[in-house]
């Protein structure tokens, strides 16, 4: 079976070790982190320090855009945009990566903590009760304050993230 984790778009383009997974991952993404590549194609803003860094992330998002615009994964992502809180069916990335797009909404249910991108994060792992992935150290923190009840990760975990899912099928 495969392991699941909620996460935003821009973080499989930053973090290239998501898209290497050793094992079966499937990474659920809101369909407004899909949105916010756009923002950041179209940003003169540098997305990371590093110049050289900077240029490979955009890439990936360019990469990333072009791949969800194909025809087949574009109709996918379509289909799950009619429903509320409907699931795109799996856009594969390789032998072991895939990447589900829902249709989240924010609720405002936790808007005095969160952003609503955020929110869609927290409501997404709350409805399909699987953990979130993030580099967020500030939104982990805001999570365990508000007692958000998720499961969250840091994507510096992600290795430790992927085994406990072995240990729990022990």
């Amino acid at each position: 079976m495969s392991r699941q984790f909620v996460t935003e778009a821009v973080m499989v383009a930053i973090y290239g070790q998501l898209l290497a997974s050793p094992a079966s991952v499937e990474y659920i993404v809101p369909y407004t982190t899909i949105l916010e590549l756009y923002e950041f194609q179209a940003s003169s803003d540098p997305l990371m320090g590093n110049p050289a860094d900077d240029q490979h992330v955009k890439t990936k998002i360019n990469e990333m855009i072009s791949y969800f615009e194909e025809p087949l994964n574009k109709k996918k992502i379509e289909r799950a945009l009619l429903i509320p809180w409907a699931k795109s069916p799996s856009i594969l990335f390789g032998d072991q990566v895939s990447i589900a797009i829902i249709n989240a909404v924010d609720t405002a249910q936790y808007g005095e903590y969160f952003d609503p991108i955020e929110t869609e994060l927290i409501l997404t792992s709350q409805r399909l009760s699987i953990p979130i992935l993030t580099d967020q150290v500030e939104l982990i923190a805001r999570i365990i304050e508000s007692s958000a009840p998720v499961q969250v990760y840091d994507i510096d975990d992600f290795d430790f993230a992927m085994d406990e899912e072995s240990l729990d099928q022990v």
